[in-house]
């Protein structure tokens, strides 16, 4: 089977710290997505889940990539932050409607990543993933779900998701548990142990073992989406391009 195409970036691309270690000092603040976009191949965009953007921004993104970037974009808090997620179609609604579609081709993932103290229901997580349409005024949809108690370790849990096609994020965190279940048909790693000692983050090492598991996770056609959340966030630049090199 042919192997699916891995992709590597960070969280965002607003960061004071990498100015002068990832951004050139010169770099006007206007064309940093530009240069983030043009030396990896994702991001995750986090606004998103704090606002709406306009459907001229998601333009304005699409527009200032490259032709095989792409952009994941975190589900806004209204729709995974509440004690009821079956409760959560009118805010998923509103999410997808804010003109997300503007990003074509290069609109990745959706993310919809629940609080900490959310445990396990499995009515209540069917009835959520039956929210998530597959696609969106044309455009096809993606969705990773990431949790983040340790009540979800169940394999009711990773049917649900399996029939559903949500991928469950594989978290590398010392504060969550993490899930290595493949339940989509892409695999989504969000790697946060990068250490500011490494001057990419992980070890060569380390990083030759993440280029091995995503090199795994492709293997079976699956698309792959690392990225170099939180740790010593102000390595993840030199992560993601480590491993993007180490992968060809």
């Amino acid at each position: 089977m042919t192997s699916g195409t891995i992709r590597a970036g960070i969280g965002g691309w607003t960061f004071e710290p990498w100015r002068g270690t990832f951004y050139p000092d010169d770099l006007p603040k206007t064309r940093e997505l530009e240069y983030a976009a043009s030396h990896l191949t994702a991001i995750e965009v986090n606004g998103t889940f704090y606002s709406r953007q306009s459907p001229a921004t998601f333009a304005k993104w699409r527009k200032a990539a490259p032709e095989g970037f792409v952009f994941a974009l975190k589900a806004g808090r209204f729709c995974t932050q509440r004690k009821d997620l079956s409760q959560s179609g009118e805010s998923i609604a509103k999410f997808l409607e804010q003109g997300l579609v503007e990003l074509e081709d290069k609109l990745g993932p959706i993310l919809w990543q629940l609080p900490a103290t959310k445990v396990f229901d499995p009515d209540q997580m069917a009835a959520f993933f039956t929210l998530l349409p597959p696609s969106q005024d044309g455009v096809l949809l993606r969705h990773a779900i990431e949790p983040r108690h340790e009540s979800f370790d169940d394999p009711a849990f990773f049917d649900l998701a399996r029939e559903a096609g949500c991928a469950v994020v594989f978290a590398d965190s010392a504060k969550y548990p993490c899930f290595s279940e493949q339940t989509g048909a892409f695999s989504y790693a969000r790697l946060q142990g990068a250490r500011e000692e490494e001057p990419t983050g992980y070890s060569p090492a380390e990083l030759d073992g993440w280029a091995d598991k995503a090199r795994g996770w492709a293997q079976d056609g699956r698309d792959v989406f690392v990225f170099f959340i939180n740790g010593a966030k102000v390595r993840a630049p030199a992560a993601a391009q480590a491993l993007i090199r180490k992968l060809g």
